[in-house]
Order: structure tokens, then C-alpha cells, then sequence
């Protein structure tokens, strides 16, 4: 098996864990990346063994609008202090990805000021997206209707090369791979041009794509990534608990052993631009969740503090993110409430998928299926060994994993 294939992820919103200033006026003085190499010990304790970073370059406010590639964000620290966690997580065998915003950059990028300044005629020549007769003169077209987010011209040379370096520049720096965010705002063969030298290169580097709806397969296979989100079953586990309506669920799972005949998905129940689950679901029913997720083929991601039960509801609106992308405190000493024990939980959850590498590429069939009860089997791929997942939603949502004789490997605390 290739390392992915064992991979667990902790994923994690750098400025946020640190408790960094986001915007002007923010009063958080940050704590910087020491702060997160600490928690290294705490991450190999519940069972897990990568991380995936969110953006930790120089930008102007939460990351995505990007300043400098090749910069650590100074609210961050310095390459000192990202040269230390990296050396920490390669002593614990930790893996590391990196967030490549690489579809659009803060309208104060300054390649991009410069090319506004003198525009070449042809697009073609144009490293970014410019309107040539906007009024008052070139201005970047915006990402997605964000005003600070200029989108670069992906079908430019410039942009090519400045990607390509960037991802190189990385990876040599020791990192293994990287998470494509908003992928799908990218042309596929953009991807699919850089990716296979640096593949050459780095063939253990792994490339997973930021895919919220579309053909997910085919998108993998144009593109040339390794994954792809896989936010079709995300909905669907937290819409069949909150609902209490397991045959979406069952539907979804039928979609979800079509995309492991094409790929490894990546599969989490939170991530940093998602309200928390426990606050969608209960701390109960997070719990089932996460014990659907760790039971199913793919490559899980854990969103850091998720496993504390932390809460938080995302907004529209300015900074209608950051109530998902909190703070850690000094020491696991300063949780309290529910998260110990949902803590306590989900390194249970974890340490049954350790048992059973297989279930990576497992396939799942529904035995049993009622609106508020389901019994799903996750088979060996081309094997015989298989667990049996029973969730009923009956009062408080439950879970409980037995082995093929029968045995319980894990049953649903109440928190």
C-alpha cells in the first residue's frame, strides 16, 4: 500500500488555531506556528498521522488572498518557525499538505498591480484576468463575485510558471503534496500540464482537488490529481442525522462506491468553510457522524477541533467564517465540557480503522434501512473481511461497529 493509503488527516486553518489577527482592527496578537508544533504529541495520540494546512503564505486577511507564495505569513512566524514543524512532523512520521490558492490572488498582488499598469494587448500575454474595457481602465475580473479576489488568466504561460515554481519550490522544501483549493474554478488541463513533472520529480507527492458538485471522476482523470472533496457524502451524512432520513444516506453510498472504482476520495464531516458539525447535529450526533466517516473507503480528514465537539455556525456575511476557525489553547488540559469525551471517542473510531487498513477501499452494502435505523456493511475490496455499522437515530443518534463474528469494536458513548 502507498503511504495515502494510510493516511489520516487533521486538517487545520493555520490563522485561525494560532488565534491570528484576521482583519485590520482584530485585536488577536497570534501565537504563531510554534504553537501548532506543539499539538504534534496531541495528533499522534488520537491516531493520526497527516495534516493538512490551510493557507500559510503571506496574505492580506484570511489567507486566501494571497501576497506571496513564497513568504510565510508573517502573522504565522518566519521559515524558522515553519522549518521547525515541518522537522517535527518528519521525526513523528507526521505527513504534511499544503493549501495551493492558486485560482485567484488579493487585488494588491504585486505581479498583478504591475500588469495593470501596462497590460499586453494580447490576452494571451496576460498573466491575470483583465478586463481591458472596464470603466475607468484594466481591472482584474474577481473570483466568484469577491471583489479583493482577482482571478488569474490560467491559460496564460505566466500563470503556468508561476504556479508550477511555487508547487516545486514547496515540495522541495519537504512537504508531500497539496490540496487544490477551488480546483473546479480551474480549467482541468491547467492541472494537468504542471502536475506530471512534478510527479516525475516527487512520485510520492499527492494532489487532491477542491470539488463541491460536478462529475467528481472525471474531473480526477482530466486533471490529473490524485483526489478530489468529496462533498456529495459530507451532505448526505449530516442531512440523513439532522433529518432523520437515512435513505439519503443510502442513496449517496451508492454514489460513493461508484467514485472508489476511479479514485480515492477525500471524505470529512467539517472542514473550514462549513458550520461544525456538532452544531449542526448535537455532539451526539457529530459523534455518529464521524463514525459513519471513519467506516466508509477514502481518505478521512478530521477538522482540528472537531474532535473537541468545538461549535460554531459559518455566516455570509464579512468574517462569517471565523466562528468555524477557532483558536487551540495552551494544552488539552484547557478543554472541557464534552470534548474530552468526544476526544476520547473519536481516537476510538480511529484506532478501529488503524486495525482495518482495508476499509481505505472498501465498498459499502446497506443490509437494513429504515428512516431512523440502517445496517451497512463495509467489505474488503477483493477480500472477505468486513465490518458491520449499525446507526439508529431513535431518540439520541447512535453507532455501533461490530466485526464479521459479531464482536463490538466500538460503541457510542453518550456525551
Amino acid at each position: 500500500m502507498a503511504w495515502i493509503d494510510h493516511a489520516l488527516w487533521w486538517h487545520v486553518y493555520p490563522l485561525g488555531f494560532t488565534d491570528a489577527p484576521i482583519r485590520e482592527g482584530d485585536s488577536r496578537t497570534g501565537r504563531g506556528f510554534d504553537h501548532l508544533t506543539s499539538w504534534l504529541d496531541y495528533v499522534q495520540e488520537i491516531g493520526l498521522n497527516g495534516i493538512a494546512l490551510g493557507p500559510i503564505f503571506a496574505s492580506k486577511t484570511h489567507g486566501y488572498d494571497t501576497l506571496d507564495y513564497l513568504k510565510i505569513d508573517p502573522r504565522l512566524g518566519d521559515d524558522a518557525a515553519f522549518d521547525r514543524f515541518l522537522s517535527e512532523c518528519k521525526k513523528r512520521g507526521i505527513r504534511v499538505l499544503l493549501d495551493g490558492v492558486f485560482s485567484h490572488v488579493s487585488t494588491d498582488f504585486a505581479p498583478l498591480r504591475r500588469e495593470l499598469e501596462n497590460p499586453a494587448a494580447d490576452a494571451s500575454g496576460r498573466e491575470f484576468d483583465i478586463d481591458m474595457h472596464a470603466e475607468g481602465g484594466p481591472a482584474p475580473r474577481v473570483w466568484e463575485g469577491h471583489g479583493e479576489l482577482a482571478r488569474f488568466h490560467h491559460e496564460s504561460a505566466a500563470a503556468h510558471e508561476r504556479i508550477a515554481h511555487v508547487m516545486r519550490f514547496w515540495l522541495e522544501r519537504g512537504i508531500d503534496g497539496w490540496r487544490l483549493d477551488a480546483a473546479y474554478s480551474v480549467p482541468p488541463s491547467f492541472w494537468s500540464d504542471i502536475i506530471p513533472a512534478l510527479r516525475r520529480d516527487f512520485p510520492e507527492a499527492f494532489f487532491f482537488a477542491e470539488i463541491i458538485h460536478g462529475d467528481y471522476a472525471a474531473f480526477v482523470k482530466d486533471a490529473g490529481v490524485d483526489s478530489a472533496t468529496e462533498y456529495e457524502l459530507w451532505k448526505a451524512i449530516y442531512s440523513s442525522i439532522e433529518q432523520k432520513n437515512l435513505f439519503e444516506l443510502e442513496w449517496t453510498l451508492g454514489r460513493h462506491n461508484g467514485f472508489l472504482e476511479h479514485f480515492l476520495p477525500l471524505t470529512f464531516v467539517g472542514n473550514h468553510d462549513t458550520s461544525r458539525i456538532a452544531s449542526v447535529l448535537g455532539a451526539d450526533g457529530a459523534l455518529t457522524a464521524h463514525a459513519i466517516l471513519y467506516t466508509l473507503g477514502g481518505t478521512p480528514a478530521l477538522y482540528y477541533g472537531d474532535e473537541q465537539a468545538f461549535r460554531g455556525i459559518k455566516e455570509e456575511r464579512v468574517g462569517g467564517d471565523d466562528d468555524v476557525r477557532q483558536a487551540f489553547p495552551d494544552s488539552p488540559s484547557d478543554f472541557f465540557g464534552e470534548g474530552p469525551a468526544m476526544r476520547e471517542a473519536i481516537a476510538g473510531l480511529i484506532a478501529v480503522r488503524r486495525d482495518a487498513p482495508w476499509l481505505v477501499t472498501s465498498r459499502t452494502e446497506v443490509l437494513d434501512i429504515a428512516n431512523e435505523k440502517m445496517t451497512y456493511r463495509a467489505h474488503e475490496n477483493g477480500g472477505e473481511r468486513f465490518l458491520d455499522v449499525e446507526i439508529t437515530l431513535e431518540n439520541s443518534p447512535h453507532a455501533t461497529i461490530r466485526e464479521a463474528g459479531g464482536e463490538v469494536l466500538w460503541s457510542q458513548p453518550q456525551l
